[in-house]
């Protein structure tokens, strides 16, 4: 680390001085998308990428999405990935149909979500429907704290509601994690309740399935997450089970 960083200075001096050094590093660097965060700003709302499989899967998204006949999408981390796998027969069932788009990346916390969502994952759709659940990797010891983590989520929805104006969003609590209560668990809890006061019941609405996951003494079923985070195929279908109909008011009008 402290080599890197003295080879960072040597070339920052380097780039800044016009005949003070003769440097071998020619090449223009390539310009990064940036994006101007207030100086209060902490990074759950700082939008930042994650590289190699990820930037594939990003890149796939966005082919996807070009395609068109995009009318939801879900948009989180490896839970929501996990639509792929442990859930894929329930997304079949539920969702296929509906033209859904799994928007989910393993390990994402909200800041990823936010450059993915700033780098063309919302570019030339209009879902009627955007379900989100993110956070979770974001209360991790003293990462972020429970407002910021909030913070984060109302950031995704706002971006959400500017860029997709027609579509209605539909925020899913932070799952429970931990066999048992934790300062985690009721940190993800609170950060839900924070970003739950975004919800208007017009375009934004908010549901918290997580009592489902319990055990009557409060414990996580391992039953239905068996590494007590991910759901499992009866997790995935409880999920869609519970939401259904409200994704059906969102999506077709109760039809």
């Amino acid at each position: 680390m402290r080599m890197m960083f003295f080879t960072t200075i040597a070339l920052s001096i380097c780039a800044v001085m016009n005949n003070g050094c003769n440097c071998s590093f020619q090449e223009k660097p390539e310009k990064i998308k940036t994006y101007k965060i207030a100086s209060n700003a902490h990074w759950a709302v700082t939008p930042s990428p994650t590289p190699h499989w990820w930037q594939k899967r990003h890149q796939a998204i966005i082919d996807r999405n070009k395609q068109g006949n995009v009318d939801l999408i879900f948009i989180g981390d490896s839970i929501t990935q996990g639509w792929e796998g442990d859930g894929k027969t329930v997304w079949q069932q539920y969702y296929a149909k509906r033209n859904a788009v799994n928007m989910g990346f393993g390990g994402d916390q909200t800041q990823q979500v936010l450059w993915r969502l700033n780098n063309g994952e919302l570019a030339g759709i209009a879902p009627k429907l955007a379900i989100i659940m993110i956070g979770t990797n974001n209360s991790g010891g003293n990462d972020n704290t429970a407002n910021e983590i909030g913070e984060g989520i109302i950031a995704i929805c706002k971006k959400i509601r500017s860029d997709l104006p027609k579509t209605k969003i539909l925020i899913l609590a932070i799952f429970p994690r931990g066999e048992k209560n934790s300062f985690q668990r009721e940190k993800n809890a609170s950060a839900s309740k924070l970003a739950s006061s975004i919800a208007d019941n017009e375009w934004v609405y908010y549901l918290d399935i997580g009592s489902k996951y319990l055990n009557n003494d409060g414990t996580l079923s391992k039953d239905l997450m068996p590494d007590f985070l991910h759901p499992n195929s009866k997790g995935y279908q409880i999920e869609a089970e519970a939401i259904e109909p409200l994704v059906c008011k969102l999506m077709d009008g109760d039809k």
